[in-house]
């Protein structure tokens, strides 16, 4: 609890406080601030720039939950199919992915699509779809910069989901399969009212994780994107590092920090009453 207190809930309440005062540069250097009330929030909803972020960053941070979850429960299944050997292949794979620093894997990653000498860009040249890609710039266009951060962060995110999502299934009875196979049933539809109301309380809690993991990503669209073309990538974490610390709006990027803070524990508060009627235990 002390921890917490220190590393969490003082910065939170430092965060709230500085959010109604104009904390700028001069503050940095000489400590003066002064009082704004609700100022910094007025300009904030009063911004066209924030309500294109807020949209931006649901539009993908549902895209992210969507494609990592759903690959995730494949992979899962995949694994209670693969023999042991196979299995501890895919498991260790997976492991390194998920255990790569964000910093590190972003870095690579930047190689992987760089212009002139990227591999993912030799690849598809070499299938001759797309025409010739050699000198395409990701970060320079808004959809492909998107493609590549989804791309990223789906790579690391699959793993703790399949993981978690395979040690959920493996409790699952067998009984309960071998009773389905025995009346006819299909393996989708086995899947589908056996395996799915099994998973429902992990999948609720993963999601739930999900959720806010990718609506608080920051640091892998900075450091492949850095919120461009135009700021056309740039979610609101990014718009939050950018209004404190390249235009030393401090005040207004806590004010910005603050929303995100109560966007997320609405958007999260829905799944946690969802979990709490039906009466599982997280």
């Amino acid at each position: 609890m002390l921890v917490m207190a220190i590393l969490t809930a003082i910065p939170i309440i430092l965060l709230v406080l500085i959010s109604f005062t104009n904390t700028d540069q001069r503050t940095l250097f000489t400590g003066a601030y002064d009082s704004v009330g609700l100022a910094n929030y007025t300009d904030i909803f009063t911004d066209p720039e924030f309500w294109k972020s807020l949209v931006r960053t649901i539009v993908f941070t549902a895209a992210l939950v969507g494609g990592s979850v759903a690959i995730g429960m494949l992979l899962s299944n995949l694994m209670t199919r693969l023999g042991t050997v196979m299995r501890y292949v895919l498991t260790i794979a997976m492991i390194f992915a998920w255990a790569m620093p964000n910093v590190a894997s972003s870095q690579v990653w930047n190689w992987l699509f760089q212009p002139g000498y990227g591999v993912v860009n030799w690849l598809l040249t070499q299938l001759h779809v797309f025409g010739d890609m050699t000198q395409t710039s990701w970060a320079n266009n808004t959809w492909l910069g998107f493609t590549s951060i989804w791309l990223l962060v789906i790579w690391q995110a699959v793993p703790f989901i399949a993981l978690t999502l395979y040690a959920a299934q493996s409790q699952i009875d067998p009984a309960f399969y071998e009773a389905a196979r025995l009346d006819g049933a299909s393996e989708w539809r086995i899947y589908r009212s056996i395996t799915l109301p099994f998973l429902a309380p992990t999948l609720t809690l993963i999601t739930i994780l999900s959720i806010i993991w990718d609506f608080n990503i920051f640091n892998q669209i900075w450091l492949l994107t850095q919120g461009g073309p135009d700021d056309t990538t740039a979610t609101l974490g990014i718009w939050t590092y950018k209004t404190a610390f390249v235009s030393f709006e401090i005040g207004v990027g806590s004010a910005i920090a603050v929303v995100t803070t109560i966007l997320l524990m609405i958007f999260t508060g829905f799944y946690i009453r969802r979990l709490v009627r039906t009466g599982e235990d997280l």
